[in-house]
């Protein structure tokens, strides 16, 4: 498996990807599936912003999962901390496919200077809390009944990694996540 930056070239697998979360998942609490335009514009955004966007591929090039990086809050003060999202083909799960993202995406964003990693996991769902787990996450809560699909109620599960020092120092002002909301 190679863990590469993500190109617009991915995007037909990550829609593919995606649409089988929103349609058959929880981890996205979207209902309707967005199209490949859309996953396009949200892409741009990111990595536009300067946040990390990662794809998984096989040996073969088939794309297995992505996952990246984008602001938690638009509020200037929150600049130091990014939620991440990794989503997965389904063959791909229960392979190491999402430690592997994650443990790059969390590499990447410390490079980049930001300070904490806030995963919101939908659903409450197990093999995500359970990866976080693994890579150093603990609990920061729980919104009950926080959305309804599929004819359920869902909790979210907030949980949180510090990056880097995390909060034993002051950041970098001069760093990336510094920069982002400069004059």
């Amino acid at each position: 498996m190679i863990i590469r930056d993500a190109t617009p070239d991915d995007l037909p697998a990550i829609t593919r990807i995606y649409a089988d979360s929103v349609l058959g998942g929880v981890a996205s609490y979207e209902l309707v599936t967005p199209d490949e335009g859309e996953m396009g514009r949200r892409m741009a955004a990111i990595t536009g912003d300067g946040y990390p966007y990662l794809a998984a591929q096989s040996e073969d090039a088939v794309l297995l999962g992505y996952a990246y990086a984008s602001p938690f809050r638009t509020r200037p003060a929150y600049r130091w901390l990014v939620e991440d999202s990794i989503y997965l083909a389904p063959e791909a799960r229960g392979r190491g496919v999402g430690g592997a993202l994650l443990a790059e995406l969390i590499d990447r964003c410390e490079s980049l200077g930001f300070r904490q990693m806030v995963a919101v996991i939908g659903g409450a769902h197990p093999a995500s809390i359970a990866l976080h787990q693994k890579a150093g996450f603990s609990s920061a809560g729980m919104i009950r009944g926080s959305g309804h699909k599929h004819g359920s109620w869902l909790d979210t599960v907030f949980m949180q990694r510090a990056l880097g020092e995390g909060t034993a120092t002051d950041p970098d002002p001069n760093s990336y996540p510094g920069t982002l909301f400069a004059g």
